[in-house]
């Protein structure tokens, strides 16, 4: 990840971040949430590179609004937001 602004779990509490993103209050420096729902929303895409990954990190430091307080709220602005292009690909011909 780029960001410099995060904290990052040196024990067991990282392993919350698992499953399914839910109500659990979001905290933007927290690395490890971070990069649990940039994973997540990325596995929920046909295609997602490293490079995707790299952009949705930006666009959440830069673009997330302030009042995205849980992770079901990132993950729905996600939806609404970013990499549209990836979200709709059209099948090969």
């Amino acid at each position: 990840m780029a960001g410099t602004h995060y904290t990052w779990s040196t024990d067991d509490k990282k392993h919350v971040f698992t499953g399914q993103p839910s109500r659990r209050a979001f905290d933007r420096f927290n690395g490890d949430q971070v990069l649990f729902l940039i994973n997540f929303y990325g596995s929920t895409l046909e295609e997602f590179s490293v490079q995707d990954g790299r952009a949705l990190e930006n666009d959440i430091l830069n673009r997330l609004p302030t009042n995205a307080s849980s992770e079901m709220s990132v993950i729905n602005w996600m939806r609404r937001s970013c990499l549209t292009g990836l979200d709709s690909k059209p099948e090969p011909s």
